[in-house]
Parts: C-alpha cells; structure tokens; sequence
C-alpha cells in the first residue's frame, strides 16, 4: 500500500529516501506547503507503481469464474489474493480483493458555488479529466415556484465547457441563508407551482446550455414526499436526454415521518432520476458534537440501505474535500478544507489520531484558553471510501465542493480511477 504514517524520529528527507521519491514531488502530491515540518500520524501517500487490488462483495449466484471475467483477470490469482476462499461454497458478502488490469470506472460530480476566478477554475482547470458533471449551486426559487439565479453563473458555465465538464444547475430550496421546509412543501403540494418550477428551470438550461439538473431539496415536509416524486417526473419528462441527478439524505431505514430524511422515498427517486448521490457527509455536522464527517462504518450502511432500493449503475455516494473544527464543550464549529486541517496540525504540533472504524483521522488542540476537536480526511479514509464504492459497484461519487484543496484525493484518482465523460 502507498501509504506511510508517520512516527516519532521520522523527516520529509528519511521518508523520500526510503520510497525513493524526491522532496518537492512528496510535499506537492500531500499538500505540504507550510515547510518540511511532519507530526506523528500523519498519512503520506507514496503513489504506487502498479494499480491496487480491487475490492468486491460476493453476490448471490456468483462464481470465480465469473468476477475473474469481469476483472480480466483469473480463478487462480482471486484465490491466491484471498487465501481460505473456497470457489465451490461462496459466502454471501463476503469481501474479496481482485488483482486486475482495469481502473475502476466512476462518475463523478463535483459542487460549486458561482465564481468568476480564484480556486475553483484553478481546480476546475486541474482536474477537468476527473470530473463528469459540475453542479453549480446558484438556483433557489420563490413561493409560487418560480426558479431564479442567485449570483452570476455565466462564467463558470463557460468555463466547464471551455474543459470538457458538463455543467448541472442545482436547485435548492434555499432562502434567507437555509434550507426552508415551508417554502419547498408549499411548492411541491401544488399543481401549478411545480408546473412553474419545471418550466422556469427549463428555461435556464436551455438559455444558458447546462447538461441537466442536480435537485437538492432538503427537509421535505414527509406528507409531500410522493409530491416530489411527481415534480421529479415532470422534470424529466422535460428534461429529455439531459441528466437528472438527484441528492438524498443519509439513511438507514425508511422512516416516513422524520422531518430530515421522510421527504426522500429512495425506491421511488431512484425510478425516475438518471443519478442519486446520497449525502454520506455530516455525520458529524457544526454545531453538533464533534464526530467524523463520514465515518466507513456509518457510510457502509446507509450504501447497503440504498442498495436495497436503488440500482446501484445509478448510485453515487458522496466523499467531503472538507473538515470540521469544534470548540470543545461549546460545539462552535469551522469548516475548512481538508488541506488546511492537515496542515493545522502540523502548525499546532498536534499528534494525528486514527479511527479504524470510522476509517477517520482526527487531532486536538489548544488555542486561546479553548479545546479544538478536528476530524478531517486523508489517504486513508479516502482509500477506504473508493474501496467501498468499489466492492458495491457504484456508479460514482460527489465531491463537496472543489473549491476545497485535497491533493492527496485527486493523485489517488488520476492512479487508480478512469472517470466516465
């Protein structure tokens, strides 16, 4: 594995010496732009020279020679790679790892806010061979569900298609800075509002050329959950070949009645929209208690609740660019980036923990009399995460928000992942 955590006694020379790769190349590929300094439980990650194993859960009437195909590889090096696998009495979920000659093949999305410059086109730029879709977050709409822009999008849009991006208008039910659960089931429980809705957006797609919709409407009132399903249908039936991508909460069950995730019936968004991405972010949220942002173990089941009722070519799971800082007991809570968090540790000179089950790297620190809690990403995590969406077959993931740096991401993705255009 291309991974080295750093231990007390280590140096940025020690370490480039030992993976015989050279200083500037080790700091660029994980963002370390501070100095040469390095804290214990830091993750580095060393680039491989040969594509990992990939990752697969055994389905039922699965056989060796089957996934062997799949894979282009064989029976012989699946059952070296997992030693104790039996190929005539498979077990059901059972997790193995395939050696292969394919990249795994995802679509991806990531989020913007309307800009004209700055990081964003630098990232844009950067990694336009390592997104499908950008989903640009400049859309709300009124009462009477007529949509409208909220910042200029008119060089964003330009810019994604100057680099072979396709650019989504996303529409959130957003006003006077939230999400408003009011404003969206007024909306969506009449007739002639959603009417208004699907024709309003159509009329931005077809005067300022995006690819298709990115819906984010969060707190749906429960009792308007088939009402959204309806405005879903009407919208692709107007939207024709263009895309229909959808986001969702994070669940685990159905529960029709909570205020959060009651508004999202997933079996029945999952019929009529080309992609749902589900929100596998803020398990720990501002303002809460400090908790990882997408924990594996929590993440592993709202995929496998999703499974169950989206198919999965239509299924994205979302990976943060972002980390949180809580102020410890009061819970006032930063968002940075995940570049930053690494970083801020090694300017704290804070020990980076690990959580093997949240597969999560986190810190603490003391600043002006105040305990700071941090969990953020790295390679780590990262690695888990695409392992995860790998062994279930995902179509892809979302990226919140690529005005964010995660070097570490991105160098993974360009080794190990062929995004789908």
């Amino acid at each position: 594995m291309g991974i080295h955590v750093v231990k007390t006694g280590d140096t940025i020379w020690s370490i480039s010496l030992m993976y015989k790769i050279d200083i500037t190349s080790l700091m660029n590929i994980n963002g370390l732009v501070l100095s040469t300094a390095i804290v214990p439980g830091l993750a580095l990650y060393i680039p491989e020279t040969t594509l990992r194993n990939r990752l697969y859960y055994i389905k039922p009437r699965d056989t060796l020679y089957e996934i062997a195909k799949v894979y282009g590889t064989s029976v012989q090096a699946i059952t070296q790679a997992n030693p104790g696998i039996e190929p005539s009495n498979l077990q059901i979920n059972r997790r193995i790892r395939i050696p292969s000659p394919y990249k795994n093949r995802l679509i991806t999305l990531g989020f913007s806010f309307p800009v004209s410059g700055g990081l964003v086109f630098t990232n844009l730029e950067q990694h336009a061979y390592q997104l499908t879709y950008l989903a640009i977050v400049a859309y709300s709409f009124t009462n009477e569900g007529n949509a409208y822009v909220d910042g200029d999008d008119h060089a964003l849009v330009a810019k994604c298609k100057q680099v072979g991006v396709k650019p989504l208008l996303m529409i959130r039910n957003f006003q006077d800075g939230d999400f408003n659960a009011e404003l969206v089931g007024t909306v969506l429980a009449n007739p002639i509002y959603r009417t208004n809705l699907v024709r309003s957006m159509m009329n931005f797609i077809e005067e300022k050329g995006y690819s298709g919709v990115s819906m984010d409407l969060e707190f749906i009132p429960p009792a308007r959950r088939e009402d959204y399903v309806l405005l879903l249908r009407e919208l692709k039936a107007a939207l024709g070949a263009r895309i229909l991508h959808v986001n969702v909460h994070s669940k685990t069950e159905d529960n029709f009645s909570n205020r959060i995730v009651g508004g999202h019936d997933y079996r029945a968004i999952g019929e009529v929209a080309d992609l749902v991405a589900i929100m596998t972010i803020d398990y720990g949220y501002p303002t809460g208690p400090p908790n990882p942002v997408s924990p594996l173990w929590w993440m592993a089941q709202v995929l496998r609740y999703g499974l169950a009722n989206i198919p999965s070519m239509k299924l994205q799971a979302a990976i943060p660019l972002y980390a949180y800082d809580w102020i410890v007991p009061s819970n006032v809570t930063t968002a940075t980036s995940v570049k930053n968090a690494q970083n801020q540790a090694i300017v704290k000179w804070s020990e980076i923990k690990y959580n093997q089950a949240a597969a999560s790297p986190w810190y603490t620190y003391l600043e002006g009399g105040n305990q700071h809690t941090v969990w953020f990403e790295d390679i780590r995590s990262i690695t888990a995460k695409y392992e995860l969406i790998d062994g279930y077959r995902l179509a892809g993931t979302t990226f919140w928000h690529i005005g964010l740096s995660f070097p570490q991401n991105w160098v993974y993705m360009n080794n190990n992942i062929l995004v789908l255009k």
